[in-house]
């Protein structure tokens, strides 16, 4: 495992456009949550112990601030390399979790490249005309939630519904590397 922090896009860079497959049977895009004021694009996997770790978090974050702020999770990870990321293994993990968002394959790695995402998890927060206002960590405790005193995510997605500016200083996301290949 090793361990990397995210790099991110410069805040008010506008979303990357996707059109990736999910594990519902559907393809996902921007347009698919055009009605959403805030998107959180997550990109995850299967393996990592920080990706795992972040997945009950992302889970009660969407359930308190749907529909409002919606939640893609993106995995780029080499599946070849890295089987636990296949697209089936992905279907596995999303319907074990009873994810209540889209889990999208990004096999070519080209969404991961555009928007610099570096680790699993990296957080992106677009605001409604999809321009990046926070990339950064969920929480300061990945390994026990319950020791948690920093919710870095959830505060940002208040202060964003209230229309205030975001009242932290951004900490970078960090967890296992993207597995390029």
């Amino acid at each position: 495992m090793a361990l990397a922090y995210s790099q991110g896009m410069p805040p008010g860079t506008a979303a990357p456009d996707f059109s990736l497959p999910g594990t519902d049977g559907n393809m996902w895009s921007l347009a698919s949550f055009r009605d959403a004021e805030l998107l959180v694009v997550v990109f995850t996997c299967n393996h990592c112990p920080y990706a795992i770790a972040s997945e009950d978090r992302l889970i009660a974050l969407h359930t308190r601030f749907a529909p409002r702020a919606r939640f893609v999770l993106i995995n780029p990870n080499d599946e070849t390399a890295y089987p636990d990321d296949s697209f089936d293994a992905m279907v596995r993990r999303a319907r074990d979790k009873d994810f209540p968002f889209p889990y999208v394959r990004d096999a070519s790695q080209a969404i991961a490249r555009a928007y610099d995402a570096a680790c699993t998890p990296d957080i992106f927060v677009f605001d409604q005309s999809r321009a990046l206002r926070y990339n950064g960590r969920i929480d300061d405790n990945w390994q026990h939630p319950e020791a948690v005193t920093r919710r870095d995510l959830e505060t940002v997605l208040e202060d964003l519904l209230a229309g205030h500016g975001i009242s932290i200083t951004p900490v970078p996301s960090m967890g296992c590397s993207i597995k390029w290949k």
